[in-house]
C-alpha cells in the first residue's frame, strides 16, 4: 500500500484535506519549480528559442506516458473547457442526431454541445441518475443508431459514481459514434488506457487529482482526428515555428500530430515546470497503486460513517478515490463552514458530501474527518 506523501506538501499539522476534487495543494517540488521558471522570466536574456519546445515535448510525453499514447497525441490546453469546445467543434452532427450525456453532468461538458445542438439541429440526450447507480448500464441503454456522440466523464463529479468506459466506448464503436471524455475528476489518481477505451478526445483540467497548477491542462486526440481545426491559429503550432528568424513565411502546414489543438503560449516559464514535477511524481508513484490506497482509506470512512447514518453508493459502483455521503434528512446549510471552522475540509455537491482524499492524507485526518462530522451532525 502507497504510504503517505504528507510530508512532500506544505500542509500544517492541524489541517485535514479532503477536497481533492475541488482543486490540490502543490507540492514542494512543484512549488520550487515554478519559483525556478519565475526567475527564468525574470531574466529573459537566459532564454533561447528552444526554451518555447523543450519543455512542451517533456510535459507532454509525460502525460502520454500516464494514459499510454504518444506525445504526438497530445495538446497543452488551459482548461477542460477549451479542450471540450474544440473537440466539439471537431465533431460531425446531423439534424436529429443525440449528443449523449448524463444528469447532472459538469457544466463545462455540456455549454459547448448546446450550442453545437443550436449550430446543427442534433439533440441532446440525458441520461437520467439510475436508482440502482449503474451508470454504465444507464448509458449503455441510451445507445442507439442516433446517438452521433457520447460526452461524458470517467466519475460523475458529485458522487464518484463510476461509468465503465472500455464498454461505453467499445458500444459507441459499433454505431459509428463518437466519444469525448471529460477525465478532469479521476486522471492523476485512477488507472486509465486510452488504447482500451479509444476516445476521440480526453481532456483534463490538471489543478485537480494530477497536483498540477490552475490554467494547466491536457487533451489526448486519436490519430484519425488529428487533421481537424484548432480553436485559434497560433503561430508555434504552425510548421518550421523553431526558426524564429523565418516566421514571416507564413506556413499552411501544422506541426504533425495534436499541436495544432495547443493553445497559444503554451511554453508557459512558471506552470510548465511545475506540471512536468507533478507528472513525475505521478508517474512514480503508479495511479494504480494511489487508486487502491484512496480507496482503503475512503472505504474506512464510508464504514464509520455508516455508524453515523450516512449512506454511499456500494464501492463497485463508484469510483475508489470518491466517496459521495448521503443523509435521509439532508445535511445543515453551515455544515460545510462548520466542519472548516475546525480545519477540515470537503465539500457538498447535489445531495452528497463529497469526501475527496490524496495522497498527502494521513490516517489522523481520516480519525478528524469523522470525529467532526459525528459532533458536527449531533450524533
Amino acid at each position: 500500500m502507497l504510504k503517505t506523501k504528507r510530508h512532500l506538501f506544505d500542509i500544517p499539522d492541524d489541517i485535514a484535506y479532503f477536497n481533492a476534487g475541488y482543486i490540490t495543494p502543490i507540492s514542494k517540488a512543484s512549488s520550487q519549480a515554478g519559483i525556478e521558471g519565475i526567475a527564468r522570466k525574470s531574466n529573459p536574456w537566459t532564454l533561447s528559442p528552444t526554451n518555447f519546445f523543450d519543455e512542451t515535448l517533456k510535459l507532454k510525453t509525460l502525460f502520454a506516458n500516464l494514459i499510454n499514447a504518444s506525445s504526438d497525441d497530445v495538446a497543452i490546453i488551459p482548461s477542460a473547457s477549451y479542450g471540450l469546445a474544440s473537440a466539439a467543434k471537431n465533431i460531425a452532427l446531423d439534424a436529429g442526431q443525440k449528443i449523449l450525456v448524463i444528469e447532472d453532468q459538469f457544466p463545462s461538458n455540456i455549454y459547448c454541445w448546446q450550442e453545437r445542438a443550436k449550430e446543427t439541429g442534433a439533440r441532446i440526450e440525458v441520461v437520467k441518475a439510475p436508482k440502482d447507480r449503474d451508470w454504465t448500464a444507464a448509458v449503455l441503454d441510451q445507445i442507439t443508431d442516433r446517438v452521433a456522440v457520447a460526452a461524458l466523464p470517467n466519475n460523475h463529479w458529485a458522487d464518484g459514481g463510476i461509468l465503465d468506459l472500455v464498454k461505453i466506448g467499445a458500444a459507441l464503436r459499433k454505431i459509428g459514434a463518437k466519444l469525448v471524455l471529460d477525465v478532469t475528476q479521476s486522471l492523476g489518481v485512477m488507472p486509465l488506457d486510452v488504447q482500451e477505451i479509444k476516445p476521440d478526445f480526453l481532456v483534463v483540467a490538471a489543478y485537480k487529482w494530477m497536483l498540477c497548477p490552475y490554467s494547466v491542462g491536457f487533451m489526448y486526440v486519436s490519430p484519425e482526428n488529428q487533421q481537424g481545426n484548432p480553436l485559434e491559429y497560433n503561430w508555434l503550432n504552425r510548421a518550421g515555428s523553431e526558426d524564429f528568424a523565418g516566421l514571416v513565411n507564413y506556413q499552411d502546414d501544422y506541426q504533425p500530430g495534436a499541436v495544432r489543438f495547443d493553445m497559444g503560449q503554451r511554453a508557459n516559464f512558471a506552470l510548465l515546470p511545475m506540471a512536468v514535477s507533478a507528472v513525475q511524481d505521478l508517474l512514480q508513484w503508479e495511479p494504480k497503486n494511489i487508486y487502491e490506497a484512496l480507496g482503503a482509506m475512503n472505504e474506512e470512512i464510508a464504514e464509520e460513517a455508516a455508524k453515523l447514518g450516512l449512506t454511499a453508493a456500494p464501492s463497485h459502483l463508484r469510483a475508489k478515490h470518491f466517496l459521495g455521503l448521503e443523509r435521509e434528512e439532508g445535511f445543515p446549510e453551515d455544515l460545510i463552514a462548520r466542519m472548516a471552522a475546525q480545519h477540515i475540509y470537503i465539500s457538498k455537491r447535489g445531495n452528497s458530501l463529497r469526501i475527496t482524499p490524496h495522497v498527502y492524507n494521513t490516517e489522523e485526518d481520516r480519525k478528524r474527518l469523522i470525529a467532526a462530522l459525528a459532533t458536527t451532525l449531533g450524533t
